[in-house]
């Protein structure tokens, strides 16, 4: 028993791994190496890449997926981030941005693993607003990296990063829940390997909290 909970354990694990491999910002590039973005392929391509390139919004997805498990909803809920995610970027291709949102983001990994990690399930009602209010600062910062430069090309490739972006992180968010449910057995909120994944996303969105509030800090200070 203790084996076999522990062989689960591995994928958990390997998500940690995997955020400090994915820290090194040398893989926080365009992942067409910063060609210009002309075509809607060009615009899909961006926006599929640049989830998986950013691992802060890359784990708070994740953690939307086991998050959804639990409120009975695992193919809906996550469309509550989404559809404030791409809202959050759109709003930023047109110049309208969120205030602090690398503040919020480290939040948001902080807040939602907290959740996980505590094995309380959120009602659906409570999880949609968590997961809108998260994912448009998640969005907002997609737009501030990518999709305004790419807006400002044409009308297509901003369309086409949308399609690529939002398609993507749902992916993302489903497959996760499929993974605790399937592979780890994790059928209930107080699943260790649930609760493990939470608090590794916590950690992480601590870490990233602590870092700008202290380069906030620094910045006052000068």
């Amino acid at each position: 028993m203790i084996r076999t909970k522990l062989t689960n354990l591995v994928p958990a694990l390997a998500l940690g791994t995997a955020a400090i491999v994915a820290a090194d910002p040398a893989l926080a590039h365009h992942p067409l190496g910063g060609m210009p973005m002309t075509t809607f392929a060009h615009g899909v391509l961006s926006g599929i890449g640049h989830p998986l390139l950013g691992f802060d919004h890359l784990f708070f997805v994740l953690l939307v997926g086991v998050a959804a498990l639990y409120t009975g909803h695992r193919f809906t809920a996550p469309a509550g981030y989404i559809v404030a995610m791409l809202a959050g970027c759109l709003m930023m291709s047109l110049g309208v941005g969120l205030p602090a949102k690398e503040i919020v983001i480290g939040l948001s990994l902080l807040a939602l693993g907290a959740v996980v990690l505590s094995g309380r399930s959120l009602g659906i009602v409570p999880a949609l607003a968590v997961f809108a209010a998260f994912g448009l600062f998640h969005g907002s910062a997609f737009g501030d990296a990518m999709a305004s430069q790419e807006a400002g090309v044409s009308a297509q490739v901003l369309v086409g990063y949308l399609i690529g972006l939002g398609v993507l992180q749902y992916g993302i968010a489903v497959a996760a829940g499929t993974v605790a449910l399937k592979l780890w057995k994790a059928t209930e909120s107080t699943a260790m390997e649930a609760r493990l994944t939470g608090a590794v996303v916590a950690g992480i969105g601590m870490f990233l909290t602590l870092e700008h509030l202290e380069g906030f800090l620094v910045e006052a200070l000068l």
